[in-house]
């Protein structure tokens, strides 16, 4: 079967951050025209613009961030295409948290491990061990190791209601993985609270109502960073509710 090759130069334009030039990190795409960009590159962006980059179209008038989303597919191709991109992108994370004080979240830490034990066993020409000994070496393993939540970043989160029309929750300190986002708070609420939708609530971070498709790590780093834990959100019937 013939095959041909594409040099990388020739698709650069499709997996590159109009905003700032370089391959895409945290791929974030917009949900009205589809143009992906930088998840920082696009958050710094809209602090100050309501439109697209590229193609000008206004996203929302008021907010913006509640209409960009993670693009976790557009990454992975990113990551596969360019050689090196996510062991460098780890590196500089680590970098960043050390230059910071602070302890390196697991997740970074973790997938820098993994990285770099897949490149040393192709540079010395490892193989990869037959499926049979992968089955024996999981089953060997205690159940609890196999719990992925607990090698996840934890968050402390106080949930704080600040509309009389909604009751407090009865148990308002919660800590959960950094990966889950703000959507995951809405429908825990939504349930304890006895909600028809998680749709009828909002989430404010320092008064400012966070988009649902944010995950806690990103709510942390960005409005919570130089403050203490645990991380205090406040919930609210939607503004159009009121």
């Amino acid at each position: 079967m013939l095959t041909r090759k594409i040099k990388l130069w020739d698709i650069n334009a499709h997996i590159t951050c109009r905003l700032c030039s370089g391959y895409l990190i945290d791929a974030t795409t917009v949900t009205e025209c589809l143009h992906t960009f930088c998840r920082s590159c696009l958050v710094k962006y809209l602090e100050e613009n309501n439109t697209c980059p590229t193609c000008r179209i206004v996203i929302h008038q008021s907010h913006p961030l509640q209409y960009i989303g993670h693009d976790r597919t557009m990454q992975d191709i990113v990551y596969k295409l360019v050689p090196g991109l996510q062991e460098a992108e780890m590196r500089k994370q680590r970098e960043f948290y050390h230059k910071l004080g602070m302890e390196v979240p697991g997740d970074i830490k973790g997938e820098t491990c993994s990285a770099k034990q897949h490149l040393d066993s192709h540079r010395n020409g490892e193989t990869k061990a037959d499926d049979s000994s992968n089955k024996e070496a999981a089953e060997e393993k205690p159940e609890e190791d196999n719990d992925y939540h607990r090698s996840d970043e934890q968050v402390s989160i106080c949930l704080e209601c600040n509309s009389s029309k909604l009751r407090g929750l009865k148990r308002k300190w919660i800590r959960c993985s950094a990966q889950a986002t703000v959507l995951h708070l809405k429908k825990f609420i939504a349930k304890k609270l006895n909600l028809s939708s998680f749709n009828e609530l909002d989430i404010l971070c320092n008064e400012e109502i966070l988009a649902k498709d944010h995950t806690l790590k990103f709510v942390v780093v960005t409005r919570w960073r130089f403050k203490k834990a645990p991380l205090l959100l406040h919930y609210r019937p939607k503004m159009d509710l009121l």
